[in-house]
């Protein structure tokens, strides 16, 4: 049974408990890696900058963080270069965290989806290990 790292736990424990729960129920069947909990002010100027983050100020800087990145593990080569099949990767992985959200009841939205209408053609900027609570 996969399991998180003591690295990808630390990250978890700086978000929001319903993250938390969401993920270690994930983990349990399906192997994966958190990237990033809490994200500082300052690292989320620079991914804005770099054009990596449409927002100044993102969910990822609450306390605790109301966004979690999370890939698959292991995580698939060239995912950031728009490789079909790692892509694929990151489609197929957040449908089973949105069924497992919803079978948990917690409101989910992913950065492949920002609208949530099931359809990926409309978004203008994709953001495939982005999690985040609906409030």
């Amino acid at each position: 049974m996969p399991s998180f790292s003591n690295t990808s736990l630390q990250k978890l424990s700086t978000c929001d408990s319903k993250i938390q729960y969401l993920f270690k129920a994930v983990v349990n069947s399906y192997d994966c890696t958190i990237l990033q909990g809490h994200r500082t002010q300052e690292e989320q100027k620079a991914l804005y900058k770099s054009g990596r983050s449409k927002v100044i100020r993102g969910k990822h800087n609450l306390s605790p963080s109301k966004a979690v990145d999370v890939s698959p593990y292991p995580i698939p080569e060239k995912w950031g270069e728009g490789d079909s099949k790692a892509m694929a990767e990151f489609y197929y992985f957040a449908g089973y965290v949105l069924g497992i959200a919803e079978s948990l009841n917690i409101k989910i939205r992913w950065g492949g989806d920002w609208d949530s209408d099931n359809k990926f053609i409309d978004q203008t900027f994709d953001d495939l290990v982005h999690f985040e609570v609906v409030e």
